[in-house]
């Protein structure tokens, strides 16, 4: 692959998650930011699948996988906060899985918004954070940004950091590195499709469960 391909690679690969962090910073936390997000970072998104470099279609078993894993993500994420010391300990700010007026409850913002949220979450910011971290990082601090076998290749300190930087992304940090960990080991023995999948799996089963039982703070 050509330098400038490369380079062109690699902006449509980070322009999703990027745009999307940049526009956090700059809006207002809104549902209607928030929507106003997805749609900006699924532009960029859309122009990656479109321009970018065809992944590699997953197998049955690697879909399988992804599902199985984003579930168990899930269970990773939820379950340990009905426990009071694991709020303190391992939630930014103890914000705990309780009704909290969200900005994203239907009875705020309204449904159409709500649902913005379920599908950005799932379908836009998870395949955004799997390019970026799992594709464009990992590999990136192995030195080998431009080389797509070095995403199957275990690398312990890109690994670790990739995990750690992911986990930080999150104010329920000790959850996001569980979940960072499971994410990076499936891109690596499965292919990042597989992690995509696993990550869409988890955001889209946490926005039903926190729409059906009301937990806003977990959204």
């Amino acid at each position: 692959m050509k330098l400038a391909d490369m380079r062109n690679e690699t902006s449509l690969k980070i322009a999703p998650y990027l745009s999307w962090m940049a526009l956090m910073l700059l809006l207002p936390g809104t549902a209607w930011a928030y929507g106003l997000r997805a749609c900006v970072a699924g532009l960029f998104l859309a122009a990656f699948f479109a321009w970018g470099r065809r992944l590699p279609s997953p197998s049955p078993k690697a879909v399988a996988s992804g599902v199985v894993a984003g579930l168990f993500v899930l269970f990773l994420w939820v379950w340990p906060e009905r426990f009071e010391l694991y709020r303190k300990l391992f939630i930014l700010g103890q914000k705990a899985a309780e009704p909290s007026g969200s900005p994203y409850d239907p009875a705020v913002c309204g449904w159409a918004l709500t649902i913005a949220k379920l599908i950005g979450s799932a379908f836009i910011i998870a395949p955004a954070e799997e390019l970026f971290f799992r594709s464009f990082l990992y590999r990136w601090i192995q030195g080998a940004a431009d080389n797509e076998a070095f995403g199957r290749r275990f690398d312990a300190s890109a690994f670790f950091w990739t995990v750690a930087l992911f986990a930080l992304e999150h104010d329920r940090w000790l959850a996001g590195a569980m979940a960072g960990a499971i994410y990076g080991i499936l891109a690596i023995r499965t292919g990042l499709a597989s992690a995509i999948i696993a990550h869409a799996t988890t955001n889209l089963a946490l926005g039903a469960y926190v729409i059906m039982r009301g937990e806003w703070a977990f959204w």
